[in-house]
């Protein structure tokens, strides 16, 4: 099977998008790994498949794939891409496109250059429904780790993120204590974990473990998850520009009900064809 595809990325946090409408895609979790190889394929955090949507109503369907072959709910920065590449690819001419994914409906709205802004819907803070075991929806919650108990945001953004605050995310213990976290058993879908360093009421610095990745240099739905923690610790304003490794990103969140608003970049790298 032989496959085009096109290497994107969101602020470095990187993407395959291979396009399931204009030809036959098959993929298995081992043929997912092997493309997901620097070494011998082609390297990614994520896999985005583009497919025809189920919904008459939507323009697209797609279906998000970790580097480990799992397949995910959700991704903010592929959100991005994913614009971007149906609109190079000649899919679509339009500027607003509504996508169906796994977590639900997306609007991905494409603006001069490079930018897009993504309507994320509200997030979810219910635990049974991130999914986390608590008896009672709080601002944070103790979570016990190797004997240390740290306080957490649980916030899913169609999919699952725990958000810890320090002091400096240069220091932050992300490689240890976030593969810790991402394996918590109260978190019974794993869970992506964020290290936010809040900087004013309007910035702040954030590095993301990635559940089925590892650390990456940007996360979108990370950075989403981290704007409505710390809104809802009091301790940010509506418009937050959050500063990860790869670069910022700016996100919107009046509050509990309102949808996150997401803008950031989202680059095309190359284009090239694969054997499987």
């Amino acid at each position: 099977m032989r496959l085009k595809f096109t290497k994107m990325h969101g602020l470095g946090n990187d993407f395959v998008m291979l396009d399931g409408i204009t030809q036959r895609i098959k993929l298995s979790p081992e043929k997912i790994r092997f493309i997901s190889d620097r070494h011998t394929g082609i390297g990614f955090d994520q896999l985005l498949l583009v497919e025809a949507p189920r919904n008459p109503d939507m323009d697209f369907r797609y279906r998000i794939y970790n580097a480990d072959g799992s397949e995910v709910e959700n991704c903010g920065n592929g959100a991005r891409c994913f614009a971007r590449f149906v609109r190079e690819r000649r899919l679509t001419a339009k500027e607003k496109i509504l996508v169906e994914t796994a977590a639900g409906v997306l609007e991905l709205n494409v603006q001069e250059g490079d930018q897009v802004a993504v309507d994320m819907g509200a997030p979810i803070l219910e635990p049974r429904e991130i999914p986390f075991e608590a008896d009672i929806q709080a601002e944070t919650y103790p979570l016990e780790v190797d004997g240390e108990v740290y306080n957490v945001g649980a916030v899913s953004m169609g999919n699952p993120h725990a958000v810890l605050l320090v002091d400096n995310v240069d220091t932050a213990p992300v490689e240890t204590l976030g593969a810790a976290i991402e394996q918590h058993p109260r978190f019974p879908a794993r869970v992506n974990v964020g290290f936010l360093q809040i900087e004013s009421r309007d910035k702040a610095r954030l590095r993301v473990f990635e559940r089925g990745v590892g650390e990456t240099r940007a996360c979108g739905t990370g950075a989403c998850a981290a704007m409505v923690s710390a809104r809802l610790r009091g301790l940010v304003d509506e418009e937050l520009k959050i500063t990860l490794p790869g670069g910022t990103l700016t996100i919107h969140w009046p509050g509990p009900g309102a949808p996150v608003t997401m803008t950031g970049p989202a680059t095309a790298v190359y284009h090239g064809q694969i054997v499987l």
